[in-house]
């Protein structure tokens, strides 16, 4: 893994768990708005690093805390994880005896897939995040729903370290058809999962739900993945700044 920091590491800390097919550095846009009065950590994950093997997600994880442990880190204030980012946050935060007071998943791809079909979709999940590089960032809107310029040079950079091999052994890794892991109660109401009403990974909601029934799952009305992180950084990082400050989303949003 790489790491970038933003911020005062003398202050609380922020982790995030970035999209696929970006590197960490995508973070910046909302950690810029927070540098102020928390020390933002973003790791990119092995799978986007020049010359370094992705084994699997207990390893990034054991990364992950080591660099924090290096850092003099002793609790993490909030997990901010995007996108197939939520996969390794929710496994870490099963797994690290970190204490972590919040967590907040933004368009969390909590997909139960079979190994058979990650296996299959490796080849144009490639070929979909090469292309960005290829093309220098004019493939995007078919990536996603969107164009936009400013999140454009983090999909160029990974879809230019990205190797086969390394996709493929994440995927096999990753969005499992297992059962979520187990929390406590009282984790499970420092989580939030937010999704867009309009976004695909909407359909994943009531399996997330029945597995973490005592958290809080805020609905985005009428937003696409990520929207209002790639739209609009400043209000997403003003909204994560409202959960660490009393627990609850400054946004109106339903929960149901």
């Amino acid at each position: 893994m790489e790491f970038q920091t933003i911020g005062n590491k003398k202050n609380p800390v922020i982790l995030f768990f970035h999209a696929m097919g970006v590197t960490g550095e995508s973070s910046y846009r909302v950690a810029d708005y927070l540098k102020d009065k928390y020390f933002c950590v973003m790791p990119t994950s092995t799978v986007y690093c020049h010359n370094q093997r992705y084994q699997r997600k207990q390893d990034e994880i054991r990364q992950i805390e080591e660099y924090l442990q290096k850092q003099g880190i002793e609790k993490i204030t909030l997990i901010v994880a995007s996108s197939i980012g939520a996969d390794l946050g929710l496994t870490f935060l099963s797994q690290t005896k970190i204490p972590i007071e919040h967590t907040f998943f933004d368009g969390g791809q909590f997909a139960q897939i079979s190994r058979l079909t990650r296996k299959i979709m490796v080849p144009f999940l490639y070929l979909a995040i090469k292309s960005l590089y290829w093309s220098k960032g004019a493939t995007l809107s078919k990536f996603m729903w969107c164009s936009e310029e400013s999140i454009k040079p983090y999909f160029i950079k990974a879809g230019k370290n990205l190797r086969y091999k390394n996709l493929y052994r994440q995927m096999m890794d990753s969005l499992e058809d297992k059962e979520f892991p187990k929390l406590s109660q009282e984790v499970q109401r420092t989580i939030f999962f937010e999704l867009g009403s309009v976004e695909e990974h909407y359909k994943y909601r009531d399996a997330v739900k029945k597995a973490y029934p005592y958290s809080h799952f805020p609905l985005s009305q009428d937003e696409n993945h990520m929207q209002m992180q790639i739209l609009d950084p400043k209000g997403f990082a003003k909204m994560l700044d409202s959960i660490i400050r009393t627990g609850k989303l400054m946004r109106i949003v339903s929960e149901h």
